[in-house]
Protein backbone atom coordinates (compact mmCIF):
# COMPACT_ATOMS: atom_id res chain seq x y z
CA UNK A 1 0.00 0.00 0.00
CA UNK A 2 1.33 3.58 -0.81
CA UNK A 3 1.78 5.96 1.40
CA UNK A 4 -1.26 8.29 -0.21
CA UNK A 5 -3.41 4.91 -0.16
CA UNK A 6 -2.62 4.49 3.52
CA UNK A 7 -3.64 8.32 4.60
CA UNK A 8 -6.68 7.84 2.47
CA UNK A 9 -7.42 5.01 4.15
CA UNK A 10 -7.10 5.94 7.63
CA UNK A 11 -8.95 9.55 7.19
CA UNK A 12 -11.72 7.09 5.79
CA UNK A 13 -11.73 5.45 8.74
CA UNK A 14 -11.03 8.20 11.07
CA UNK A 15 -14.34 9.90 10.36
CA UNK A 16 -16.52 6.67 10.27
CA UNK A 17 -20.24 7.03 10.66
CA UNK A 18 -20.30 3.86 12.18
CA UNK A 19 -17.38 3.71 15.05
CA UNK A 20 -18.00 2.88 18.84
CA UNK A 21 -18.69 5.92 20.55
CA UNK A 22 -15.68 6.83 22.87
CA UNK A 23 -16.95 6.78 25.90
CA UNK A 24 -17.21 2.84 25.74
CA UNK A 25 -13.73 2.40 24.74
CA UNK A 26 -11.08 1.90 27.44
CA UNK A 27 -8.34 2.23 24.90
CA UNK A 28 -8.72 5.76 23.60
CA UNK A 29 -7.06 5.89 20.87
CA UNK A 30 -7.33 2.57 19.48
CA UNK A 31 -7.02 3.95 15.52
CA UNK A 32 -5.87 7.23 13.95
CA UNK A 33 -6.91 10.59 14.81
CA UNK A 34 -7.83 13.20 12.25
CA UNK A 35 -6.89 16.51 13.02
CA UNK A 36 -8.54 19.11 10.47
CA UNK A 37 -6.57 22.68 9.94
CA UNK A 38 -9.11 25.03 8.93
CA UNK A 39 -6.37 27.08 7.12
CA UNK A 40 -3.73 25.96 4.12
CA UNK A 41 -0.29 24.30 4.38
CA UNK A 42 2.33 27.08 6.15
CA UNK A 43 -0.39 29.10 7.79
CA UNK A 44 0.13 29.51 12.08
CA UNK A 45 -2.88 26.98 12.43
CA UNK A 46 -1.10 24.24 9.73
CA UNK A 47 2.38 24.75 11.20
CA UNK A 48 1.02 24.58 14.81
CA UNK A 49 -1.09 20.88 13.76
CA UNK A 50 1.79 19.65 12.46
CA UNK A 51 4.15 20.45 15.96
CA UNK A 52 1.42 18.96 17.73
CA UNK A 53 0.05 16.20 15.86
CA UNK A 54 3.64 14.59 15.82
CA UNK A 55 3.83 15.11 19.96
CA UNK A 56 0.35 13.77 19.74
CA UNK A 57 1.23 11.20 17.71
CA UNK A 58 4.26 9.77 19.71
CA UNK A 59 2.28 9.85 23.02
CA UNK A 60 -0.88 8.07 21.24
CA UNK A 61 0.73 5.36 19.71
CA UNK A 62 -1.41 5.87 16.76
CA UNK A 63 -1.23 8.16 13.67
CA UNK A 64 -2.36 11.84 13.71
CA UNK A 65 -3.50 12.56 10.71
CA UNK A 66 -3.11 16.49 9.75
CA UNK A 67 -6.43 17.35 7.20
CA UNK A 68 -5.80 20.38 5.70
CA UNK A 69 -9.52 21.85 4.87
CA UNK A 70 -9.60 25.57 4.22
CA UNK A 71 -11.61 28.58 3.17
CA UNK A 72 -14.17 30.83 3.82
CA UNK A 73 -12.22 32.21 7.15
CA UNK A 74 -11.93 28.73 8.42
CA UNK A 75 -15.73 27.77 7.86
CA UNK A 76 -15.28 25.22 5.32
CA UNK A 77 -13.56 23.08 7.71
CA UNK A 78 -14.92 23.62 10.92
CA UNK A 79 -18.41 22.41 9.49
CA UNK A 80 -16.69 19.46 8.64
CA UNK A 81 -15.74 18.93 12.14
CA UNK A 82 -19.45 20.04 13.22
CA UNK A 83 -20.77 17.06 11.66
CA UNK A 84 -18.59 14.28 11.84
CA UNK A 85 -19.46 11.53 14.94
CA UNK A 86 -18.06 13.08 18.47
CA UNK A 87 -15.89 10.23 19.20
CA UNK A 88 -12.62 11.73 19.54
CA UNK A 89 -11.34 10.58 16.36
CA UNK A 90 -12.28 13.76 14.54
CA UNK A 91 -10.43 17.09 15.83
CA UNK A 92 -10.16 20.76 14.63
CA UNK A 93 -7.66 23.23 14.89
CA UNK A 94 -9.05 26.52 14.62
CA UNK A 95 -7.89 29.99 14.87
CA UNK A 96 -9.53 33.38 16.42
CA UNK A 97 -11.59 33.56 13.43
CA UNK A 98 -13.59 30.84 14.88
CA UNK A 99 -15.00 33.74 17.44
CA UNK A 100 -15.15 36.61 14.61
CA UNK A 101 -17.09 34.76 11.74
CA UNK A 102 -20.74 34.55 13.36
CA UNK A 103 -20.20 38.43 13.69
CA UNK A 104 -19.22 38.80 9.77
CA UNK A 105 -21.12 36.63 8.22
CA UNK A 106 -24.41 36.19 7.40
CA UNK A 107 -25.50 32.64 8.65
CA UNK A 108 -22.76 30.14 9.42
CA UNK A 109 -23.62 26.43 9.15
CA UNK A 110 -22.87 25.89 12.95
CA UNK A 111 -23.17 27.36 16.43
CA UNK A 112 -20.19 27.99 17.31
CA UNK A 113 -20.15 27.10 21.01
CA UNK A 114 -23.69 24.59 21.21
CA UNK A 115 -21.71 22.55 18.07
CA UNK A 116 -17.91 21.84 19.55
CA UNK A 117 -16.73 20.70 22.96
CA UNK A 118 -13.54 23.07 23.73
CA UNK A 119 -10.10 21.36 24.76
CA UNK A 120 -7.23 24.19 25.27
CA UNK A 121 -5.88 27.48 23.27
CA UNK A 122 -2.35 26.19 22.30
CA UNK A 123 -0.69 29.37 21.64
CA UNK A 124 -1.22 32.88 20.60
CA UNK A 125 0.09 35.92 19.30
CA UNK A 126 -0.02 39.75 18.64
CA UNK A 127 0.00 41.39 15.98
CA UNK A 128 2.39 43.62 14.75
CA UNK A 129 1.67 47.18 13.44
CA UNK A 130 4.29 48.09 10.46
CA UNK A 131 4.24 50.59 8.15
CA UNK A 132 6.12 51.22 4.93
CA UNK A 133 9.59 52.59 5.25
CA UNK A 134 8.18 55.82 3.64
CA UNK A 135 5.80 56.34 5.93
CA UNK A 136 6.71 59.47 8.10
CA UNK A 137 6.24 57.71 11.42
CA UNK A 138 8.94 56.63 13.97
CA UNK A 139 6.04 55.78 16.81
CA UNK A 140 2.32 55.25 17.16
CA UNK A 141 1.53 58.34 18.62
CA UNK A 142 3.06 59.97 15.52
CA UNK A 143 0.68 57.91 13.38
CA UNK A 144 -2.05 58.68 15.08
CA UNK A 145 -0.95 62.54 14.55
CA UNK A 146 -0.13 61.87 10.83
CA UNK A 147 -3.53 60.14 10.39
CA UNK A 148 -5.43 62.72 12.23
CA UNK A 149 -3.85 65.55 9.89
CA UNK A 150 -4.83 63.30 6.85
CA UNK A 151 -8.19 61.89 7.18
CA UNK A 152 -9.32 59.31 4.78
CA UNK A 153 -5.76 59.59 3.05
CA UNK A 154 -3.80 56.42 5.01
CA UNK A 155 -4.88 52.69 3.76
CA UNK A 156 -3.84 49.89 5.90
CA UNK A 157 -4.15 46.42 4.35
CA UNK A 158 -5.83 43.27 5.36
CA UNK A 159 -6.03 39.62 4.43
CA UNK A 160 -9.79 40.07 4.19
CA UNK A 161 -13.07 42.04 5.53
CA UNK A 162 -14.05 40.78 8.84
CA UNK A 163 -10.40 38.81 9.44
CA UNK A 164 -8.50 39.71 13.00
CA UNK A 165 -6.31 42.29 11.05
CA UNK A 166 -8.80 43.99 9.78
CA UNK A 167 -10.82 44.53 13.01
CA UNK A 168 -7.92 45.45 14.52
CA UNK A 169 -7.30 48.68 12.52
CA UNK A 170 -10.95 48.71 13.27
CA UNK A 171 -10.38 48.61 16.69
CA UNK A 172 -7.99 51.10 16.63
CA UNK A 173 -9.91 53.80 14.61
CA UNK A 174 -12.47 53.39 17.37
CA UNK A 175 -10.48 53.89 19.49
CA UNK A 176 -8.22 57.01 18.34
CA UNK A 177 -10.72 58.55 16.48
CA UNK A 178 -8.23 58.33 13.51
CA UNK A 179 -9.79 57.70 9.78
CA UNK A 180 -7.88 55.51 7.96
CA UNK A 181 -8.92 53.24 5.17
CA UNK A 182 -9.17 48.94 4.73
CA UNK A 183 -7.35 47.90 1.55
CA UNK A 184 -8.94 44.10 2.01
CA UNK A 185 -7.06 41.22 -0.12
CA UNK A 186 -7.23 38.04 -1.00
CA UNK A 187 -5.36 36.65 1.94
CA UNK A 188 -2.41 38.00 4.48
CA UNK A 189 0.09 37.30 2.16
CA UNK A 190 -0.84 39.53 -0.97
CA UNK A 191 -2.08 42.15 1.82
CA UNK A 192 1.42 42.18 3.29
CA UNK A 193 3.57 42.30 0.07
CA UNK A 194 1.93 45.38 -1.39
CA UNK A 195 2.81 47.17 2.28
CA UNK A 196 6.32 45.83 1.62
CA UNK A 197 6.24 47.64 -2.23
CA UNK A 198 4.74 51.10 -0.71
CA UNK A 199 1.30 50.60 -2.62
CA UNK A 200 -0.29 50.45 1.05
CA UNK A 201 1.08 52.35 4.04
CA UNK A 202 0.58 49.88 6.78
CA UNK A 203 -0.98 46.67 7.89
CA UNK A 204 -1.80 44.58 11.14
CA UNK A 205 0.75 41.31 10.43
CA UNK A 206 1.36 38.15 12.78
CA UNK A 207 4.42 37.63 14.00
CA UNK A 208 5.78 34.83 12.65
CA UNK A 209 5.00 36.91 9.08
CA UNK A 210 5.96 40.38 9.41
CA UNK A 211 8.99 40.12 12.49
CA UNK A 212 11.30 38.39 9.21
CA UNK A 213 10.30 41.48 7.43
CA UNK A 214 11.19 43.92 10.40
CA UNK A 215 14.67 42.50 10.80
CA UNK A 216 15.52 43.07 6.92
CA UNK A 217 14.27 46.68 6.80
CA UNK A 218 11.78 46.66 4.85
CA UNK A 219 9.14 47.29 7.36
CA UNK A 220 8.94 49.76 10.57
CA UNK A 221 7.47 48.46 13.39
CA UNK A 222 5.49 50.78 15.68
CA UNK A 223 3.62 48.40 17.96
CA UNK A 224 2.53 45.11 19.33
CA UNK A 225 -1.17 44.70 19.77
CA UNK A 226 -0.76 42.14 22.84
CA UNK A 227 -1.93 43.84 26.41
CA UNK A 228 2.01 43.51 27.24
CA UNK A 229 5.12 43.19 25.31
CA UNK A 230 6.18 39.87 24.05
CA UNK A 231 8.97 38.29 25.70
CA UNK A 232 10.84 37.56 22.37
CA UNK A 233 10.80 41.03 21.16
CA UNK A 234 10.84 43.51 24.71
CA UNK A 235 11.98 46.13 22.95
CA UNK A 236 8.62 46.46 20.69
CA UNK A 237 6.54 48.78 22.79
CA UNK A 238 2.58 47.40 22.96
CA UNK A 239 -0.23 49.53 21.24
CA UNK A 240 -1.51 50.22 24.96
CA UNK A 241 1.18 51.64 26.17
CA UNK A 242 1.81 53.98 23.37
CA UNK A 243 -1.47 56.14 24.01
CA UNK A 244 -4.34 53.89 23.40
CA UNK A 245 -4.92 52.23 26.50
CA UNK A 246 -6.97 48.90 26.69
CA UNK A 247 -6.26 48.05 23.21
CA UNK A 248 -5.38 43.86 23.15
CA UNK A 249 -5.72 42.23 20.03
CA UNK A 250 -4.15 38.60 19.39
CA UNK A 251 -5.00 36.03 16.80
CA UNK A 252 -4.53 32.20 18.60
CA UNK A 253 -4.42 28.46 17.42
CA UNK A 254 -6.80 26.40 19.53
CA UNK A 255 -8.02 22.72 19.74
CA UNK A 256 -11.96 21.81 19.40
CA UNK A 257 -13.63 18.51 18.94
CA UNK A 258 -17.77 18.28 18.43
CA UNK A 259 -19.91 19.19 20.55
CA UNK A 260 -21.34 15.71 22.21
CA UNK A 261 -17.63 13.97 21.99
CA UNK A 262 -17.14 12.18 26.00
CA UNK A 263 -15.79 14.42 28.63
CA UNK A 264 -13.18 11.52 29.42
CA UNK A 265 -11.78 11.69 25.38
CA UNK A 266 -11.23 15.61 25.87
CA UNK A 267 -9.53 15.34 29.27
CA UNK A 268 -7.04 12.91 27.44
CA UNK A 269 -6.37 14.54 24.23
CA UNK A 270 -6.38 17.83 26.72
CA UNK A 271 -3.46 16.58 28.61
CA UNK A 272 -1.17 15.36 25.99
CA UNK A 273 -1.86 18.89 24.34
CA UNK A 274 -0.44 20.55 27.78
CA UNK A 275 1.96 18.19 28.37
CA UNK A 276 2.98 18.29 24.71
CA UNK A 277 2.87 22.61 24.98
CA UNK A 278 5.44 22.09 27.83
CA UNK A 279 8.26 20.45 25.82
CA UNK A 280 11.44 22.49 26.30
CA UNK A 281 11.61 21.97 22.27
CA UNK A 282 8.46 22.80 21.66
CA UNK A 283 8.29 25.87 23.62
CA UNK A 284 11.46 26.83 22.29
CA UNK A 285 10.03 26.57 18.60
CA UNK A 286 7.03 28.39 19.35
CA UNK A 287 8.62 31.05 21.15
CA UNK A 288 11.14 31.78 18.48
CA UNK A 289 8.44 32.60 16.09
CA UNK A 290 6.57 35.15 18.54
CA UNK A 291 3.98 32.39 20.08
CA UNK A 292 2.96 32.31 23.65
CA UNK A 293 1.85 28.90 24.70
CA UNK A 294 -1.24 28.82 26.79
CA UNK A 295 -2.79 24.91 27.22
CA UNK A 296 -5.53 26.83 29.45
CA UNK A 297 -8.42 24.27 30.46
CA UNK A 298 -11.69 23.25 28.43
CA UNK A 299 -13.93 25.55 31.22
CA UNK A 300 -11.23 29.00 30.77
CA UNK A 301 -11.06 27.75 26.93
CA UNK A 302 -14.85 28.16 27.05
CA UNK A 303 -14.76 31.24 28.96
CA UNK A 304 -12.63 33.14 26.13
CA UNK A 305 -14.78 31.56 23.51
CA UNK A 306 -18.03 33.51 24.53
CA UNK A 307 -16.29 36.54 25.86
CA UNK A 308 -14.28 36.99 22.14
CA UNK A 309 -17.61 36.57 20.64
CA UNK A 310 -19.33 39.10 22.68
CA UNK A 311 -16.44 41.51 21.89
CA UNK A 312 -15.74 41.06 18.06
CA UNK A 313 -19.91 41.72 17.50
CA UNK A 314 -19.34 44.93 18.79
CA UNK A 315 -16.28 45.99 16.87
CA UNK A 316 -18.16 44.65 13.79
CA UNK A 317 -21.26 46.77 14.77
CA UNK A 318 -19.74 50.11 15.47
CA UNK A 319 -17.35 49.51 11.71
CA UNK A 320 -20.74 48.91 10.09
CA UNK A 321 -19.21 45.92 8.43
CA UNK A 322 -22.17 44.41 6.32
CA UNK A 323 -22.52 41.01 6.66
CA UNK A 324 -21.59 38.64 3.74
CA UNK A 325 -22.65 35.80 1.90
CA UNK A 326 -23.71 32.26 4.03
CA UNK A 327 -20.20 30.48 3.82
CA UNK A 328 -20.07 26.88 4.44
CA UNK A 329 -21.38 23.51 2.05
Amino acid sequence: MTKAMFLAAALALASSPGVVPAAQQSDYPSRPVRLVVTFPPGSGADIMARIIGQKLTESFGQQVIVDNRAGAAGIVGTEIVARANPDGYTLVMVTSAHTINGSVYAKLPYDPVRDFAPITMLASTPYLLVVHPSVPAKSLSDLIALAKSKPGQINYATGGIGVGSHLAGELLKTMTGIDIVVVPYKGAPPATADVVAGQVQMTFSTMPTGLPLVKAGKLRVLGVTSAERVPATPEIPTVAESGVPGFDVRTWQAMLAPGATPRPVIARVHGEVVRSLQLPDVRERLTAQGYQPVGNTPAQFAAVIKNEIAKWAKVVKAAGIKPLAPAGR
